[in-house]
């Protein structure tokens, strides 16, 4: 994505928001979030014709880069790598568990045992010796198909919500649940606080698009300083 296509997609994310809590325009909504969704996973996710942002983060992308931490930036010093992980987790815990009263992926694919890494949560709060941990040990590979895997199973949900869905409140049993499974770290439990009073449409016009696009573009962002190329 360039930087017209990023403008466009911040474009495209006002029209969601002023569409979604509509219910004549859910499908249009539903198919705007699609449009949106797919350009912040890899290409092959979602067979996207043209390259994501996450294509453009992955390219050329050196596994040093990719683990280094920390990093010398003003607004992060989290690895690239934490943000990819943070982003998957989040769209997980949101996605399969608040709006469709599921599984996480994480579990149901068993990639809580592929990662190489015991972190459980959502990566807020981590102190500097965790960091540095998954930094280094958590398997590439997995984690992009994690990711995958994770994407491919938003777009279920999302297709399967039907007029009326994005109004909804998230339910508090849903919230009880993630806590059960330490979902989050106890020092960051404002978080589950937050989404508690959100809609099915907040959740989708944050943990699954905004938040991700955020993420991304800060990771290409010290991926192109560190690496002291323009891509």
């Amino acid at each position: 994505m360039d930087l017209i296509q990023r403008r466009q997609w911040n474009e495209n994310h006002k029209r969601l928001t002023n569409m979604i809590l509509k219910s004549a325009e859910h499908q249009a909504s539903v198919d705007l979030f699609m449009e949106q969704h797919r350009l912040l996973h890899s290409s092959r996710m979602s067979q996207s014709p043209v390259a994501t942002l996450e294509d453009e983060l992955i390219k050329d992308l050196r596994e040093e880069t990719f683990r280094k931490y920390p990093v010398i930036a003003r607004d992060t010093k989290n690895s690239i790598l934490w943000h990819v992980w943070h982003i998957t987790r989040i769209e997980d815990m949101t996605m399969n568990v608040l709006v469709n009263n599921d599984e996480q992926v994480f579990y149901s694919g068993k990639w809580n045992e592929k990662l190489g890494v015991e972190y459980l949560h959502s990566g807020n709060e981590m102190t500097e010796l965790e960091i540095a941990d998954l930094s280094e040990q958590i398997n590439i590979s997995s984690l992009m198909a994690y990711r995958m895997e994770v994407g491919r199973k938003t777009r279920e949900v999302v297709s399967g919500l039907t007029p009326g869905d994005f109004n909804k409140k998230v339910k508090v049993e849903r919230i009880s649940m993630l806590k059960e499974q330490n979902a989050v770290k106890k020092e960051a439990l404002c978080l589950l606080d937050y989404w508690s009073k959100k809609t099915v449409a907040g959740l989708i016009l944050m943990p699954a698009t905004r938040h991700i696009f955020l993420h991304l573009n800060k990771s290409i962002h010290l991926k192109e300083k560190i690496q002291k190329v323009k891509v």
